[in-house]
């Protein structure tokens, strides 16, 4: 049945034009769905309930107030209820995933409305990835992980996402895909944290670290601990002026955080972090641990791998490492940045990636026709 409702001459009796319009609207709807995503996935919030609402005021939105593109501007960016300023965010998405979906069917529609679909969820989840990474420096398990299944799933039932007929040679593309995209990426994390591993910041004298059961307190930033410890040789060191515990305290002391907060050692004692319920040191200087990419990124490569094969996450390393490296110097330069700051892998990544689904098998004929 389904190959009846996607069979291309069906779709071919209403006008190719007719449906680029569908693919848009459609895609700005799924883009209103995404800014759901976009802020709900990295609080740990449902996706689903409770309906969309104000952020500020928590006005429940009616369907009337909710058209994508079209309530924003009609609006003037401001909640209906409130007043309160919605950010421009919510439209930029809605009108980018039209875009994409928009492209796709450009692209695609004439070769396989399925394909178009495909590609159209695939740029979807790029969409998503890429807002969450560049306000919270993570990537959901939810895109990542769900990716890989989804990708594995979509290679199975369409074998020609990788230019295949059988189902045999889809899937091994889409492993192998996953296997190399994942990889490439956790051998880069591996070397970077040889290269380098930890980062030597310079506080104002008598700064005050406070390390809770979860996360490290700095002055201006507050680093969770899955974020630092990653290896059983990771550890956060420093000479304090001065450490103090629930029931003791200790003056120019060297101290010592490791292995996921399990070992901690101030000056000559050791202990064991989870009974201490309190700690707080003053500093001027801090070393951390640091990684070259996160965890993240490698499991994102991998979906990537899974949806469009080995020979895209190759492209998408080399075209997000040249965009990266370019966008953080101007950074640094115009003052928005420091050399030690993090910066956000996965737009890039996602970059390199729709410029593959676009162009990539041109640019490859042209080096290699």
């Amino acid at each position: 049945m389904l190959d009846t409702i996607f069979d291309r001459e069906v779709w071919a009796r209403v006008p190719f034009g007719f449906w680029a319009g569908v693919f848009f609207v459609f895609g700005s709807v799924v883009g209103s769905f995404l800014n759901v995503c976009i802020y709900r996935m990295p609080l740990g919030l449902s996706i689903v309930s409770p309906p969309s609402h104000c952020p500020h005021c928590k006005y429940s939105i009616p369907w009337f107030l909710n058209v994508p593109l079209l309530t924003w501007t009609s609006l003037r960016g401001k909640c209906k209820n409130c007043g309160a300023p919605i950010s421009p965010r919510y439209f930029l998405v809605e009108l980018l995933t039209g875009l994409m979906f928009l492209g796709c069917w450009l692209a695609f529609g004439g070769v396989s409305v399925w394909l178009a679909l495909v590609y159209s969820l695939f740029l979807a989840g790029l969409i998503t990835a890429t807002f969450i990474d560049f306000e919270h420096f993570i990537i959901p398990d939810e895109i990542t992980l769900g990716g890989m299944g989804v990708g594995l799933l979509c290679s199975f039932l369409l074998p020609g996402l990788h230019g295949e007929a059988l189902v045999t040679g889809g899937m091994m593309k889409s492993i192998l895909g996953l296997v190399v995209g994942g990889g490439l990426i956790y051998g880069i994390l591996r070397a970077g944290k040889l290269l380098f591993g930890r980062q030597r910041l310079a506080l104002p004298p008598n700064t005050k670290i406070v390390f809770t059961e979860t996360a490290v307190h700095l002055p201006d930033q507050e680093i969770p601990y899955e974020e630092l410890f990653y290896r059983r040789s990771d550890a956060v060191i420093l000479q304090a002026q001065t450490v103090e515990l629930v029931d003791r305290g200790y003056k120019n002391v060297r101290v010592s955080l490791a292995l996921l907060g399990k070992k901690l050692e101030i000056g000559e004692e050791k202990f064991d972090p989870e009974t201490c319920r309190h700690l707080e040191v003053v500093t001027s200087e801090v070393i951390l641990p640091r990684e070259a990419m996160g965890l993240g990124d490698v499991k994102f490569m991998a979906a990537i791998g899974a949806f469009l094969g080995w020979e895209a996450t190759i492209f998408s390393l080399m075209l997000s490492s040249m965009v990266g490296a370019v966008v953080g110097i101007l950074l640094i330069v115009v003052g928005k940045r420091e050399w030690s700051s993090r910066l956000p892998y996965g737009p890039y990544i996602a970059l390199g990636a729709v410029v593959w689904v676009f162009l990539g098998k041109r640019l490859m004929a042209m080096y290699y026709p």
